[in-house]
C-alpha cells in the first residue's frame, strides 16, 4: 500500500527513512503547538481550542500534501502571519479575532481559486524579487518586536516610546537563555534544538516556583470555542481589502519559496527548476488554511523546516504524513503547552525572526530604487505593528522609487496596478 501511494522505489527510499525523517521535522516545527496557541491568546481566543486548531489544521495540510502531493513538506499555521492576526489586526486595526478569522478564510478561499484557474505564477512572477526579500526580512523585523515585547526586553516609554527592559529580571533573562541555547544546539546540529530550548527554559521556571506545574497529558481541550466562528460579513468591509491581501501573497510568496527550497534541497526539481506536482501542493496549502480558519487558528502554511526532514532522507509525501500523524497525537500535550510561559517562546520566536532576515544579503544596496523599499518594509512593517501597512508602503515605494529614478521600463502592468490601488486605499480609507 505504501508503495502504492508514495512510490518509495522510483524515489529510492524506503518507510523506514521516510517516518525518521517525518519525526525529524516534527521535531524541528514543533514549536508552533506552543507559540501559536500563546499568540492567539492575545487576541482574546481561547488558549485549549486553539491548541487543538493548530494541531489538526496543520496534520490536516500534512495529509493533504502527503497524500495527494506527495511531497515531503509539512505545514502547520505560519509564523509572522500568526502574529500580523493578533497584534496586527485585532489589537492593532480593532478588528474581532472572529473577524479576522474570516479574513483568513477568504484569504485561503482566493489562493485556492487561484491554484485552480493556474494565475499563481502572473502573479508571482509579476512581483518584483526585491518586495519579496523585503516582505520576508520585515516579517522578520515584526517578529523580533514582538518576542522582545513578550519577553519584558523591550518595554514602552513614555518619552523616547521604546527603552531597554531589566534584563536582571527573571522573564528577559529566563529569554535570552533560551536564545542562546538555540543557537548553541542548532550550531552542534541537536535534532529538536527549538523544542528543547522552550522546555528547558519551563522547566527552570518550574524549578523557581514561577510557573504552577498544571499535567503533561490530558484529554484534548474543546474546539466549541473558536470552530466554525467566523465572522464572514465583516470581513466585506472595505478596510479588510488590506488584510486579506497581506494574508493571501504573504502566504503565496512563503509557501512557493519553501517549495522550490525543499524540493531543491531533495533532487525532486524538474530540469528547469520548477517545483513537480506545484497545482497539488499550492491546493493543499490553501486548504489547510481554509480548514484551519474553520478550525479556529490563523493562516497555514508550508514550512521551511520541511528541509531538515529532506536532509535526514525524506523523498515523499510519507515524510509529511507521519508529521501529520505526530501533530494528531500532540493534542494530547495541551496542559504542557499551558504551562509554558510567554518568555519561553520569546527566545525561539527572535530565532524564526532572525532566519527570515536572510533574504537581506540578496539585496542590490547600490541601487537606491531597490535599496529604499526593502529599507521601508523592513522598518514600517515593525514600527507600524502591521504586516499589511509594510507591505502597502513598500509596494508605493517600489513603484515610486523607480519612477522618478529613471527606472520605469522596470516597472510591469501589475505592481503599477497594485501600488496604485493601495495608494488610493491609503489616502480614501486610511
Amino acid at each position: 500500500m505504501l508503495e502504492k501511494l508514495f512510490q518509495l522505489t522510483r524515489f529510492g527510499t524506503n518507510p523506514k527513512t521516510e517516518i525518521l525523517a517525518g519525526v525529524t521535522t516534527y521535531l524541528t516545527m514543533a514549536y508552533i503547538i506552543f507559540i501559536n496557541p500563546a499568540m492567539l491568546a492575545d487576541a482574546g481566543m481561547d488558549h485549549g481550542a486553539v491548541f487543538v486548531a493548530t494541531c489538526v489544521a496543520a496534520a490536516i495540510g500534512c495529509f493533504i500534501m502527503g497524500l495527494w502531493a506527495n511531497l515531503p513538506v509539512a505545514l502547520a499555521p505560519g509564523m509572522g502571519l500568526n502574529a500580523f492576526f493578533t497584534y496586527g489586526v485585532v489589537l492593532g486595526m480593532g478588528h474581532s479575532w472572529q473577524t479576522a478569522l474570516a479574513a483568513v478564510f477568504f484569504s485561503g478561499l482566493i489562493f485556492i481559486a487561484l491554484s485552480l484557474f493556474q494565475v499563481r505564477e502572473w502573479i508571482i512572477n509579476a512581483i518584483p524579487a526585491t518586495l519579496k526579500k523585503a516582505i520576508a526580512a520585515g516579517i522578520g523585523a515584526f517578529l523580533a518586536l514582538i518576542a522582545l515585547k513578550n519577553a519584558g526586553i523591550v518595554v514602552d516609554h513614555p518619552a523616547t516610546l521604546v527603552s531597554l527592559g531589566k534584563l536582571g529580571d527573571f522573564g528577559p533573562g529566563m529569554a535570552l537563555v533560551g536564545f542562546f541555547m538555540i543557537i548553541a544546539l542548532i550550531q552542534r546540529n541537536v535534532p529538536g534544538a527549538v523544542m528543547l530550548s522552550i522546555f528547558a527554559v519551563t522547566l527552570i521556571s518550574l524549578l523557581a516556583g514561577q510557573v504552577e506545574y498544571t499535567g503533561v497529558v490530558s484529554a484534548p481541550p474543546s474546539l466549541a470555542p473558536t470552530f466554525m466562528q467566523m465572522d464572514l460579513a465583516a470581513a466585506f468591509d472595505l478596510a479588510m481589502v488590506s488584510v486579506i491581501f497581506a494574508f493571501l501573497f504573504v502566504d503565496l510568496f512563503d509557501t512557493s519559496g519553501t517549495l522550490i527550497a525543499v524540493t531543491q534541497r531533495a533532487g525532486l526539481a524538474e530540469q528547469d527548476g520548477k517545483v513537480p506536482r506545484l497545482g497539488r501542493a499550492l491546493l493543499a496549502d490553501s486548504s489547510a488554511t481554509v480548514a484551519g480558519a474553520a478550525l479556529g487558528t490563523s493562516t497555514t502554511t508550508s514550512y521551511i523546516e520541511s528541509a531538515s526532514g529532506v536532509a535526514a532522507g525524506g523523498r515523499t509525501g510519507l515524510t509529511a504524513v507521519t508529521v501529520g500523524v505526530l501533530f494528531l497525537l500532540s493534542i494530547f500535550l495541551a496542559p504542557l503547552a499551558g504551562m509554558i510561559p510567554a518568555y519561553a517562546t520569546a527566545g525561539a520566536i527572535f530565532y524564526v525572526s532572525v532566519l527570515m532576515m536572510f533574504t537581506l544579503k540578496e539585496v542590490e544596496w547600490d541601487d537606491l530604487t531597490e535599496a529604499a523599499p526593502v529599507a521601508v518594509v523592513l522598518l514600517l512593517t515593525p514600527l507600524t505593528f502591521s504586516i499589511a501597512h509594510g507591505v502597502t508602503l513598500g509596494f508605493i515605494t517600489y513603484a515610486g522609487a523607480k519612477l522618478l529614478g529613471g527606472k520605469a521600463h522596470e516597472l510591469n502592468t501589475s505592481v503599477m496596478v497594485i501600488a496604485g490601488l493601495l495608494l488610493a486605499k491609503m489616502i480614501f480609507v486610511g
